[in-house]
């Protein structure tokens, strides 16, 4: 199977991280209008199956290194394989509350909101778990994270004003997100072996890792996401016809937006041999400045707002750049 060798390409794949998962919700934003998050949502856990399982059968399978992903999940213990499913549930109720926030408030508030506190609380779990890298650098940029996130919830309550309820839905769907979002990548990261050149009997290689993840994702989306459609937070109910009724564009987006996100997962658990989890899960929730910048400068989510605003929302970026920076060089 393909491994990393060094932590500069780790860095790299941890960048690649980062535009992916910052980007991913954009395919959200070109569905057509009416095309509810709730329907979007089954297409997008589609795609991050499909991406899975061909990554894993092709990098994952290729090479004289590790064990071929076939081989690996038949030799994997239950207990690992339920740690990675578990990962996905988690992941899966987590994101489920992103994408509502995203549809309620707009990408520029939910990512730096949930995604910004799924970065302090998944940095300071998975340095805990596997303490690796400089912990004052680790967490001195994790503190200036903490810093843009309040910034960002500042700016959104600037924004808000005159509106009623959306608001503060939108902010503390996001807060819950990220506080969900920040435990799943542990339980990931625990079922494989440490060493991806050192394959650990029982233990998952970080490919079959992906799948089983992705899995629990999919497993857990009959029950999360078929109660949204049923209690939505925001709109009239919606129910499996309306997904089949759905325009081949609108499902194709969605499946584009999980192979996005896939890439994302795929290439930050890779860069976690060479970096360690915490390092590469930090610098991959990245992703909020990525996802910031479209959601200001492209979808324009804050024209309108109040003067001042935009020096609140230059300051939330300039914390996030100098505390990835930081972050980078811990390791």
């Amino acid at each position: 199977m393909f491994i990393i060798g060094s932590y500069t390409l780790a860095v790299a794949f941890c960048i690649v991280t980062m535009l992916c998962w910052g980007s991913w919700a954009n395919t959200q934003k070109l569905a057509a209008t009416n095309w509810r998050f709730e329907l979007f949502y089954w297409d997008y856990v589609i795609g991050i199956v499909v991406f899975a399982l061909l990554f894993g059968l092709t990098a994952g399978s290729a090479g004289a290194t590790g064990r071929g992903m076939v081989a690996d999940l038949a030799q994997a213990d239950w207990p690992n394989i339920g740690s990675a499913l578990l990962g996905g549930v988690l992941f899966n109720a987590a994101n489920i509350l992103l994408v509502a926030s995203i549809a309620i408030a707009g990408m520029s508030v939910a990512f730096p909101t949930g995604i910004g506190l799924a970065l302090v609380i998944g940095v300071v779990v998975n340095y805990l778990d596997r303490p690796e890298g400089n912990a004052t650098l680790l967490f001195a940029g994790t503190f200036l994270v903490a810093v843009a996130i309040l910034l960002n919830a500042y700016a959104y309550r600037r924004a808000g004003t005159g509106h009623k309820d959306t608001p503060t839905k939108g902010l503390v769907l996001a807060i819950v997100a990220g506080c969900l979002m920040g435990l799943f990548y542990k339980y990931v990261a625990n079922s494989m072996f440490e060493d991806f050149e050192v394959p650990v009997p029982g233990k998952l290689s970080p490919y079959s890792a992906v799948l089983v993840f992705s899995l629990g994702i999919l497993a857990s989306n009959f029950l999360f996401n078929t109660l949204l459609m049923r209690y939505p937070f925001d709109g009239p109910p919606v129910s499996f016809g309306d997904y089949f009724r759905g325009g081949s564009r609108n499902h194709l987006i969605g499946v584009l937006g999980g192979v996005i996100w896939c890439v994302g997962m795929s290439f930050s658990i890779l860069a976690s041999d060479e970096a360690g989890p915490a390092i590469s899960y930090g610098l991959g929730q990245g992703a909020t400045i990525v996802a910031a910048v479209w959601g200001i400068y492209v979808w324009r989510e804050f024209a309108g707002a109040p003067a001042g605003t935009g020096t609140v929302l230059n300051g939330m970026l300039a914390c996030y750049l100098v505390g990835l920076g930081l972050i980078v060089a811990a390791g």
